[in-house]
């Protein structure tokens, strides 16, 4: 049994704050796009990695994803998104930190997802 990609569905309750996360801020772009439509959806992509946000209500107060996105430039990342995008930086992990695992992380969130950055 082969797998190729793991695609995350993340929910907000405006798709718009997800885009400015993911694209605005991570620098995704939008790969499909119905953003506009009755039961608003996009495609995000960076990388190779592929991302769903969907817009409901009701399923984004049900979860708050977390996951990590793994990186060998932490320090380009961070620089980046610091200077750009520095209220997404979470408050317990807002600069690179070497955890006792040996991989160097910072986090970020918005109200609905959390994401931290690591690099081995």
């Amino acid at each position: 049994m082969t797998f190729e990609k793991l695609v995350p569905n993340i929910f907000y309750v405006d798709i718009r704050d997800g885009i400015k996360f993911f694209v605005d801020c991570l620098q995704f772009t939008i790969g499909h796009d119905e953003i506009d439509t009755a039961h608003p959806f996009c495609v995000l992509e960076k990388d190779g990695l592929r991302i769903n946000l969907f817009q409901n209500e009701a399923l984004a107060k049900e979860h708050y994803p977390e996951f990590r996105l793994v990186t060998k430039n932490i320090e380009e990342v961070y620089a980046t998104v610091s200077k750009s995008h520095p209220h997404f930086l979470h408050p317990n992990l807002n600069v690179i930190t070497l955890r006792p695992w040996t991989a160097k992380e910072f986090a970020l969130k918005d109200h609905q997802v959390g994401v931290i950055i690591q690099e081995w």
